[in-house]
């Protein structure tokens, strides 16, 4: 079987692991989109046998997490993994709903953001956490994100606690977002909680736990409702039945010419029986004429 599964990943475990599990039952390669760091829980797609060759259509997802900010203290790691760095005072009288909103709401748009030092991305080859526990500091640079709404959950005067949901890009660090709200309210903070609970179209209602796979993995009708096949995964793109020297053509790479709108087509084989999906590109003899070729993405 291949195609996607929505794990909803534990607390304490990283991606790594549910990786290894998901290909301990399938047999089959696997891989996954996005990581989640251990201490966060929540939506993770796994992509499993031919289903990886799906990954170039799943890198630019926008995504929903639930944070919980702990407020008057700042971690080396921005997290709840890390050392305590600084503590400073909570002006408990900043901590009430509208204020909250208010900053919540100006933190809303498209702007530059600094990864945190402890994070995978690489800068000269080298991961930045590596720089991180050696000590090293490291120029990093900014990236544009987009935050499109921030909405305030709870919030627990007495813990000195936040919880807010974010709809964010791709890229956003939510424990980048946690400090500069515990700055917003004249304080320090770090992310105590996360989970994700959304990627793209796939929900956290959909998600799995992987002791639920492990329970259910040998019922058919178990996995067919949850495994999503790479036909149901394109099943929003159009469809094109190709002759049978035509298909010939598109397995062996060669570029057939099909009059569809440009994008990515499901392509049939004569009996309508699903071959795999393809992309089309603009053939420049004429201007509605397209070719089909081959994107990888098999059945």
């Amino acid at each position: 079987m291949d195609g996607i599964i929505i794990i909803n990943k534990r607390k304490n475990c990283t991606s790594h692991d549910v990786v290894y599990e998901v290909r301990k039952l399938f047999g089959k390669k696997v891989g996954h989109t996005g990581t989640l760091d251990p201490n966060a829980t929540g939506v993770l797609p796994i992509l499993i046998g031919k289903g990886t060759e799906l990954s170039q259509f799943l890198i630019n997802h926008d995504k929903k997490y639930i944070a919980i900010v702990k407020l008057g203290v700042r971690t080396d790691t921005a997290d709840v993994e890390g050392k305590v760095a600084e503590e400073k005072e909570v002006n408990l009288s900043y901590l009430n709903e509208k204020n909250i909103k208010r900053i919540l709401k100006n933190m809303v748009g498209k702007q530059m953001q600094t990864p945190p030092m402890y994070s995978a991305i690489k800068v000269h080859g080298k991961k930045l956490y590596e720089y991180a526990r050696s000590g090293k500091t490291v120029d990093v640079p900014e990236r544009e994100i987009e935050i499109y709404d921030l909405e305030l959950l709870n919030f627990d005067v007495k813990e000195k606690t936040i919880t807010f949901e974010i709809y964010c890009s791709k890229g956003t660090y939510v424990r980048t977002i946690c400090e500069k709200l515990a700055e917003n309210l004249g304080t320090l903070g770090y992310m105590l909680e996360l989970k994700r609970t959304m990627v793209g179209e796939f929900l956290i209602e959909d998600a799995i736990t992987i002791d639920e796979l492990k329970e259910n993995f040998h019922d058919q009708v178990f996995l067919k409702d949850k495994v999503i096949g790479i036909e149901e995964f394109f099943k929003n793109s159009p469809s094109v039945i190709l002759d049978e020297r035509k298909l010939k053509l598109f397995l062996n790479g060669v570029m057939i010419s099909q009059s569809i709108d440009n994008g990515i087509v499901r392509v049939y084989d004569g009996s309508s029986s699903f071959i795999r999906s393809g992309s089309l590109y603009e053939w420049k003899v004429e201007k509605k004429d397209y070719f089909v070729r081959d994107s990888g993405a098999c059945n």
